[in-house]
């Protein structure tokens, strides 16, 4: 029983002695999590504000009657473009030929009685100095002369008025642009009493955009103006960028004309206009956009990639930073715009500074990470 005994109990230490051997130094060290990073660094940005607008005609023609009569032939085509003086409609113009026809008569008539009292006059004028007739003869005589000389001058300006009034039945123009729907037809009885508005013209390209920005944005980049943080944007140089309805950017650039100098009391917003060009009249007048308008240019300004942002539960913005043995810790940082898929970051950072920005699930506060290859994909990385 001794002999069975014995070797149980050198069984049983060996054991125990083997176990005390597995001690947490001889485990196998856990890998290092493997993230990106980049390195912050100060560029030159613009800052850019996304504004609301509408879209408006630079110049719109409301094409009007300007004599009374019936319109007898719409000549231009709806919806076409129109050149500045293009003939739009006629109007029927026997009744100026008439009234013209008659102050051209008046007009000859006032004619003859002119050169007949400036010869009586011309007469009296030899015969006064001969005593041959009364210096007041002579007087009446000058007098009438110059009434027959008011009389043609009234009579010629009779006649352009009735030139102006039948050259007015034909109803072209103001200026160039598109034309839309004519407003009267054939047989109407136009400019009786009243301005009778006839068809609308447009200008359609360049194209104006009517932009509205609160007065608190502009009070804030002016003081960022005035304190050097930012450069203003001359307004020849301030591009601006149309967002279409469906979220894709219009192809051309478009530019800052100005800023209104009054403010909406309703509503404490101030009115910028923007240019674009509309060749293929893709813009119309009444449409609502949005418009990103270059206001100010920062030239440290400090960014990150969006996806390198993280959030804690009160919401404050937090990036994970690296020191110099590649340990992680977390820095909040107050952020400012998104420009072009990253924040501008107002404060927390500086330049030389090293953030996480892929990995950052694998990456804990107070860990020391791997750095990984850019050139290949990252294993296991799940971020934005």
């Amino acid at each position: 029983m001794k002999k069975l005994f014995a070797p149980l109990c050198l069984s049983a230490l060996a054991l125990a002695l083997s176990a005390c051997d597995k001690s947490p130094a001889a485990e196998t060290k856990a890998p290092l999590a493997k993230v990106r990073t980049e390195v912050i660094a100060t560029v030159p940005l613009s800052i850019n504000n996304e504004l609301s607008g509408r879209v408006v005609a630079p110049r719109v023609a409301q094409v009007s009657a300007r004599v009374a009569g019936v319109v007898l032939k719409r000549v231009y085509t709806e919806g076409s473009e129109v050149k500045q003086g293009d003939v739009l409609f006629l109007i029927d113009p026997a009744p100026f030929k008439a009234d013209l026809d008659s102050a051209q008569a008046a007009l000859r008539k006032s004619r003859a009685l002119s050169m007949q009292a400036k010869l009586q006059d011309q007469r009296y004028t030899e015969l006064v100095e001969s005593n041959a007739i009364s210096r007041q003869d002579y007087d009446n005589a000058r007098a009438l002369a110059l009434q027959a000389d008011a009389d043609v001058a009234a009579n010629q300006a009779t006649v352009r008025r009735a030139e102006l009034n039948l050259g007015y039945a034909t109803v072209t123009a103001p200026i160039s642009g598109r034309i839309g729907r004519a407003l009267v037809t054939e047989g109407a009885l136009v400019g009786q009493g009243e301005v009778t508005a006839m068809a609308r013209i447009q200008q359609l390209n360049p194209i104006h955009v009517d932009l509205t920005q609160s007065t608190r944005d502009l009070d804030n980049l002016r003081e960022s103006f005035r304190a050097g943080e930012l450069q203003q944007v001359g307004k020849n140089q301030a591009r601006a960028t149309l967002i279409r309805d469906n979220g894709s950017l219009y192809p051309l650039p478009g530019k800052l004309l100005f800023t209104d100098v009054s403010v909406d009391p309703s509503t404490g917003q101030i009115i910028l206009r923007s240019e674009f060009p509309n060749p293929d009249y893709d813009l119309l007048p009444g449409s609502f956009v949005r418009v990103r308008l270059e206001q100010a240019v920062n030239k440290e300004a400090i960014s990150v990639p969006q996806r390198a942002i993280l959030r804690d539960g009160a919401g404050v913005a937090q990036v994970l930073l690296l020191d110099g043995e590649n340990r992680v810790r977390q820095q909040p940082v107050q952020l400012g715009s998104v420009q072009n898929d990253r924040w501008i970051v107002n404060a927390g950072l500086k330049p030389g500074d090293r953030i996480v920005i892929e990995g950052l699930q694998h990456a804990r506060a107070g860990d020391q990470v791997q750095i990984d290859d850019p050139k290949l994909p990252l294993a296991h990385s799940t971020d934005q």
